[in-house]
């Protein structure tokens, strides 16, 4: 953090200790010292200690909660003043307080439950009914479709492919771009063809529910299903619009 000029937010950071029934007692009370900075303890049930942002089904669960409950209280204040505001408005008032903390830090949500998508997804579905004015018992895909939206799993594909972008250009801090690794690095595969295609090596994993879910992988995973010509794009801009494109048309076809 240091080394990129980052300040430690302690009113947003905690620290989960996780151990079995067996160790419990040996977990600490006290606050945690991180360089000059004490970081509190977290009040989830105990389960190596991590900082919040290591995944833990509780913890997503308890976000995406919070998320939920965020943009439908916006979204509610928002439809108090829906008929005072024109569409480009009313669009870009949906878009700075609801979509954009839907995205926020959405890729850590790899790999989640569909309940959870689902809840995350509920949100898309009233901000596209508040936009058109229609009633709940409506169908929102063609709603969706017509604003552009991507269905929340396409959403967390597009935020790994972005971050994945930055990694092999060079653009992501060490700590991203070092997990990940061209398969032209590889020495066993530098003669083969797949080596000139700008893909990223796989790593092997036990357990789908934890191993899948770690960046090296669900980056990897996401970046080599883009096409060769996705991949191969000059500019993030650029990048960003056909990676967009992509995921539209895998979603709805």
């Amino acid at each position: 953090m240091k080394a990129n000029r980052l300040q430690l937010n302690l009113a947003k950071t905690e620290v989960l200790w996780s151990a079995s029934s067996r160790h419990q007692h040996q977990i600490p009370t006290g606050p945690v010292r991180v360089g000059d900075a004490s970081v509190s303890r977290s009040h989830c049930s105990p389960g190596p200690w991590c900082l919040r942002r290591r995944r833990r089904h509780h913890e997503v669960r308890t976000q995406v909660i919070n998320t939920v409950r965020a943009c439908f209280a916006a979204l509610r204040q928002i439809r108090s003043v829906r008929r005072s505001l024109p569409k480009h408005a009313l669009l870009t008032l949906i878009r700075t307080p609801v979509i954009a903390k839907l995205d926020q830090c959405n890729s850590v949500l790899v790999g989640t439950s569909v309940y959870l998508q689902d809840r995350l997804h509920a949100v898309l579905n009233a901000a596209a009914r508040l936009v058109y004015s229609r009633r709940t018992s409506e169908h929102t895909a063609p709603l969706l479709r017509e604003l552009h939206w991507l269905r929340v799993p396409e959403r967390i594909q597009f935020r790994l492919c972005v971050l994945a972008y930055h990694c092999v250009y060079g653009t992501a801090p060490a700590y991203l771009s070092d997990s990940l690794r061209p398969t032209s690095e590889i020495v066993g595969r530098r003669c083969l063809r797949s080596a000139d295609i700008t893909t990223l090596q796989l790593p092997s994993t036990r357990r789908a529910t934890l191993g899948d879910r770690a960046f090296p992988v669900s980056a990897a995973r996401a970046w080599n299903s883009l096409p060769l010509e996705t991949r191969a794009c000059s500019s993030l801009l650029t990048f960003r619009r056909e990676t967009k494109s992509h995921l539209f048309h895998q979603s709805y076809g």
